[in-house]
């Protein structure tokens, strides 16, 4: 019976892991122990925070709202509260970026869902 040599399974295997490693420092981009290691960090990292991003962007959001809401001598609780009796159907992205790039049309939302 022969025995299994693994060297191009070996090879290739370390090739496809080095490859994600691409612009990491130290060891890490060159050794196949530490660069499984941060592969596999780095991957649930990834995971986490495009789970992370949204609830960062809508904090933002809010925030940007409730600027451009007290501009309007109101507030952003009152605001949404208004908007949902009126059946404006904006949502908070569309806000946001209404309150800091178009506050005239933000104003007269908000005067429109104050009625």
């Amino acid at each position: 019976m022969a025995r299994v040599k693994r060297g191009t399974i070996k090879t290739k295997k370390r090739e496809r892991l080095l490859k994600h490693t691409k612009g990491y420092r130290w060891r890490r981009k060159s050794t196949a122990r530490a660069a499984k290691q941060a592969v596999m960090k780095a991957w649930s990292y990834q995971y986490r925070d495009r789970r992370t991003r949204k609830r960062d962007f809508r904090a933002l959001w809010n925030v940007r709202i409730n600027a451009g809401a007290r501009l309007n001598n109101t507030t952003y609780s009152a605001l949404i509260a208004n908007m949902k009796r009126s059946n404006v159907q904006l949502d908070r992205k569309v806000l946001a970026e209404l309150a800091q790039s178009h506050p005239e049309a933000f104003s007269k939302i908000t005067e429109q869902v104050k009625r």
